[in-house]
């Protein structure tokens, strides 16, 4: 990913938080060092945290990408990863297997094979992003 992005003349910087005030003090490293945008890895911690974050980038006005879908409910910009619809899906699938008799370990393990893009236009408007018409055509779903 590193070498894509000197690739392209982009530099990327790694911020980690671990705790409500982390989130914080990232924020502040973040904004000192003028980023230009911001994704935030799967995380399950962060994921508690979605509100702060979506809040902090329109504070600051920093475009930030997601890897789910309640990132962007939450106000946050976009969104690209793993349908968590689809995952229920597997699991309930699995779930089903294992009631009817079949050993865990013997199951194969998957890896996802949809994933989604969502867009929150009007988080994109108080950013001040035209987000292009073809974008939008691609999204799996648009906040209004």
């Amino acid at each position: 990913m590193e070498a894509a992005a000197r690739a392209i003349g982009l530099q990327i910087q790694v911020f980690s938080a671990s705790t409500t005030d982390e989130v914080d003090v990232a924020f502040a490293a973040i904004l000192r060092e003028r980023m230009h945008a911001l994704f935030v890895i799967p995380d399950a911690f962060l994921g508690t945290r979605r509100v702060q974050l979506a809040t902090l980038a329109a504070r600051h006005a920093l475009p930030t990408a997601y890897p789910l879908l309640y990132y962007v409910e939450a106000g946050g910009l976009m969104s690209y990863g793993t349908s968590l619809a689809d995952a229920q899906r597997h699991v309930g699938i699995y779930t089903g297997r294992v009631l009817k008799g079949e050993k865990p370990a013997d199951l194969p393990v998957t890896l996802p094979t949809k994933f989604e893009l969502v867009i929150n236009r009007s988080t994109a408007k108080a950013l001040d992003l035209e987000v292009p018409a073809t974008l939008l055509a691609r999204a799996d779903e648009v906040i209004e």
